[in-house]
């Protein structure tokens, strides 16, 4: 096993091709030992260069509201009148915590979508 740090994309690809060789092993052995070490200097780096992001807030109601066939009417019991709704869709009111809580609690919509930085 000739395992060394991923310091950069070219040593990132160096680490894909040798998981590749060992990416089939099987368990409890030298190469399957190896494949879990090689994963797991390969999420560190990609979360440290390459981390993506939680997706807007808005976006993420938007989704959901996509995703479960919802109308801004629909968000009435989660954020408050008709027209708070509009104001947080179109982004001229901010998502309080109270409107955050219930909106996970309600449509499952998770904190880290929610809550930016």
């Amino acid at each position: 096993m000739n395992i060394k740090p991923i310091r950069n994309d070219q040593d990132l690809a160096s680490a894909f091709r040798q998981l590749e060789g060992v990416f089939q092993a099987p368990a409890d052995t030298p190469e399957s030992d190896e494949r879990e070490i090689l994963v797991t200097l390969i999420e560190a780096y990609e979360n440290a260069h390459y981390a993506i992001a939680p997706p807007d807030p808005i976006e993420a109601i938007k989704f959901r509201m996509e995703q479960q066939g919802l109308t801004p009417h629909d968000l009435e019991a989660y954020i408050g009148s008709s027209g708070h709704v509009n104001e947080v869709l179109n982004r001229k009111r901010p998502l309080s915590l109270k409107m955050v809580k219930r909106l996970h609690d309600g449509l499952r919509i998770p904190y880290e979508s929610m809550l930016d930085g």
